[in-house]
């Protein structure tokens, strides 16, 4: 199956992480605050480090990023943005937006949000379609405005727009009862997902179930993806703080899929038995154990972002996964990033692919 128009007449097309790349959009840093303490965050920090960042947290959550810091991330940031517009993809940016103040609904309130610096999480491309995700942590509720001027645009000029269901987010979203390893902190009281939980190959979309992505998410995007031609497969992993597939379960081109060695699935599907697809796992990062967020960051190493089939970008102290992207056939493109860390991702968290050349084909056969 190909996807139904030709590529150059669409303003929005991205099927994969491979396609060349030709527009892209890329977060910004203005408006970081300290995120504010809430139940997911139970659930998705380290136990080693759970009662520090508990304590700094509700201690700084929703004050503004130290500008020194921030400003040493924005010029790797800028950085990146200067390499992809060296390799000719046009690079779109976000609005700054001020996080660092109450967020407020009228079934709770917080001091303050989250930064603007990793789109992925909040807009995926699906064929001519932006869809945007309905968050599952109230410090990023409102992210989305930043990029509204953007997808308006996209819309105006033809593109498909389509919004999940805005959640409550009220305590009924979360279990009161939860405890690590036993479950999800999110209860299936009513659609939540992120969108960086979801990994494209084409007409095959795999999404993790994860603390911010429920079951009731999952069914969402199957009753609105699968009349679309889509095939939408539910994937777990063993990982006490699941979030985000994007440094666990990452295609790099076609047949060749890269995994977390320490996250391993809890059942590969079907499909991929009956497949070609070699399946490496991915090299130990270098990033240092005494560092006191190594144990949120040390597989930031795998948050790469392929400009095309043979090129793709990586941390540049990541001498390791260097090693090994060149030796499975790659070309890295190595660029200084650890500042941009703090704020939640590498490469792949801080982009969206917008426009990659390419149609939806099929990688996989029933």
């Amino acid at each position: 199956m190909t996807h139904d128009k030709p590529y150059e007449s669409c303003i929005v097309n991205s099927h994969n992480e491979w396609d060349p790349l030709e527009e892209v959009i890329v977060g910004v840093l203005g408006g970081a605050c300290h995120p504010s303490w809430e139940m997911g965050f139970e659930a998705t920090t380290p136990v080693e480090i759970l009662e520090r960042s508990r304590r700094l947290q509700l201690t700084h959550g929703g004050m503004a990023e130290a500008p020194e810091q921030e400003e040493i991330a924005e010029r790797e940031l800028e950085g990146f943005v200067a390499a992809l517009e060296g390799a000719g993809v046009t690079v779109r940016r976000p609005d700054p937006f001020n996080h660092a103040r109450p967020h407020v609904t009228p079934h709770w309130a917080i001091s303050g949000g989250n930064c603007q610096a990793n789109p992925r999480d909040v807009l995926i491309v699906l064929g001519e379609e932006i869809l945007e995700a309905p968050m599952a942590l109230r410090s990023r509720y409102f992210e989305f405005l930043a990029y509204r001027r953007l997808v308006k645009e996209y819309f105006r000029r033809g593109a498909g727009w389509a919004t999940a269901p805005k959640p409550e987010l009220s305590s009924r979203t979360y279990d009161a009862y939860f405890q690590r390893g036993r479950g999800y902190v999110t209860t299936d009281f009513e659609p939540v997902f992120d969108a960086a939980d979801m990994s494209r190959f084409g007409r095959d979309v795999f999404i993790q179930r994860s603390h911010v992505t429920n079951d009731m998410g999952i069914d969402w995007l199957r009753r609105h993806l699968e009349p679309r031609g889509y095939r939408l497969h539910r994937i777990e992993f063993e990982d006490y703080r699941a979030e985000h597939i994007d440094a666990t379960f990452v295609p790099l081109a076609p047949g060749k899929l890269m995994v977390n060695p320490e996250r391993p699935i809890k059942e590969l599907p079907k499909i991929f038995a009956r497949s070609d697809w070699e399946i490496r796992e991915a090299p130990l990062s270098t990033f240092p154990s005494t560092h006191p967020k190594h144990s949120s960051f040390r597989w930031f190493n795998m948050n790469l972002f392929s400009l095309d089939e043979n090129r793709v970008f990586v941390e540049q102290n990541e001498e390791p996964m260097i090693e090994f992207l060149q030796n499975w056939g790659f070309e890295p493109i190595a660029l200084p990033f650890r500042n941009v860390y703090r704020y939640g991702g590498s490469f792949h968290c801080a982009t969206v692919d917008i426009r990659r050349r390419g149609t939806r084909q099929e990688y996989f056969h029933e």
